[in-house]
């Protein structure tokens, strides 16, 4: 009868996760047209470089921010209020930095939704607002932007839309962050702003160009696209590195877990899209606005396209030997923006109705054949799932549902899977999985 129950158990559990109709609901309400209005106006701003004008109301980054805050405050009208919008800003000045042309203020656009049972964790999704040319310290010559990242700009702005018509116990956060192109100012000066505030971030859900499907190298494909997470936190501290060369958890860290939620969520709502997990950072040699998060020891991760076409990147517009340059409106494909808005969109929608992630993970089974865990009780949890994988499995492929905070998985041998706990809600919603911190003796 134990064994019947706990069954009855992993089966529930998994089908309240599969079957949650406001998660269908978010993905069908998603409207690429208007994504793709929200792109037109965007381009329509000439140039959104960072140090172009901020005076006008019809030209320059200026405008463009505070048309991006008028959206946000429609939006909040429109559900009593919900979202709270600010501008945060830094200041930064030529001296010392390569790519700014003059001083300026760096302003970031952030409109909060609150939770209603755990305000202070934060799950956050950004655009860049800014644009560029050919030339980064061009700040007059017209740059539309429109895929890089009118697109994922946009993508926040209609996410804020439909999410707004729900409540979510963690509170959820979209932004538009300025200064990517520059050096990342924008995130870097958020990310400093969440740390002082003692802000609990989740996830860092970084979009930055969602809105292409033809290659530079002749591929068409409007269902794959790429998550990039670093492999551990760039802060952890000495003692971490050496327990990872013993115990493992190499490709572990919250980034890399955050990464492996977005695809599990993506394949069980959205199971003709392919995500694609890629063991870096960021491009190789490049970088994006969920860096700086990184740095800071928050998990933050990359999603993008998976076919770029550098043509119509950082480009001033212009044809050369019948090629068309330029990151221009007519190149964006509306439906496919829509479809990575809604793996953001029910990605943050799961995150922020679930509870809490445990704390501390605790493993032990050395020499034995069995693996054992046992992990902090996490309020407003009805059960957690144990995880286990193959060594060189990139996903989750194994799970255990259980209702106690410590368990032994018999026959299950310690040195040839990875594992990990997650926190299950009442309505079946998990947090992120989290790879064993301590050792049990």
């Amino acid at each position: 009868m134990k064994k019947l129950t706990l069954l009855f158990f992993i089966i529930t559990s998994t089908l309240i996760a599969q079957t949650d109709a406001k998660i269908y609901d978010i993905i069908n309400t998603i409207s690429s047209d208007r994504i793709k209005a929200d792109i037109k106006t965007l381009t329509e701003f000439g140039t959104r470089n960072t140090f172009s004008d901020t005076i006008s109301n019809t030209r320059g980054i200026g405008a463009a921010r505070r048309w991006i805050k008028s959206e946000f405050d429609k939006i909040s009208t429109d559900c009593n209020n919900c979202i709270n919008t600010m501008y945060q800003k830094d200041f930064v000045t030529k001296e010392g930095n390569r790519r700014v042309p003059h001083d300026a203020w760096i302003v970031n656009v952030v409109a909060i939704q609150k939770g209603t049972k755990y305000p202070n964790r934060y799950v956050i999704m950004s655009g860049d607002i800014d644009s560029r040319a050919s030339n980064t310290m061009d700040f007059t010559t017209d740059a539309p932007g429109a895929n890089d990242n009118a697109s994922g700009m946009a993508g926040t702005i209609e996410a804020a839309r439909v999410l707004s018509k729900y409540q979510f116990e963690s509170s959820i956060v979209y932004v538009g962050l300025s200064g990517e192109e520059q050096g990342l100012f924008g995130g870097a000066g958020l990310a400093k702003y969440a740390k002082k505030q003692g802000w609990d971030i989740i996830g860092v859900l970084n979009n930055d160009m969602i809105g292409n499907i033809t290659g530079v190298d002749g591929v068409i494909d409007n269902r794959s696209f790429r998550i990039f997470s670093e492999p551990v936190p760039a802060n952890e501290t000495e003692r971490q590195r050496k327990m990872r060369r013993f115990y493992g958890g190499e490709v572990d860290g919250i980034s890399r877990q955050l990464a492996r939620y977005i695809h599990k969520t993506t394949k069980t709502y959205m199971p003709e899209m392919n995500p694609m997990m890629i063991y870096r950072l960021d491009r190789f040699g490049r970088g994006g606005h969920h860096r700086p998060f990184n740095d800071l020891g928050f998990a933050g991760i990359r999603i993008m396209e998976a076919h770029e076409n550098y043509t119509q990147q950082h480009q001033d517009i212009r044809i050369e030997k019948g090629i068309e340059y330029g990151d221009t409106f007519k190149h964006v494909n509306f439906g496919y923006a829509k479809k990575l808005t809604s793996v953001n969109a029910i990605t943050m929608a799961n995150l922020a109705l679930a509870p809490p992630s445990p704390k501390e993970v605790a493993i032990g089974g050395i020499v034995e054949a069995s693996a054992k865990l046992k992990w902090n009780k996490v309020k407003g949890a009805k059960g957690y799932k144990i995880y286990w994988r193959d060594t060189t499995s990139p996903t989750w492929d194994n799970a255990r549902y259980v209702e106690t905070t410590e368990f032994t998985l018999d026959g299950i041998v310690i040195d040839n899977f990875f594992f990990g706990v997650a926190s299950v809600g009442q309505n079946g919603h998990e947090s992120v999985v989290v790879f064993p911190n301590k050792i049990m003796r």
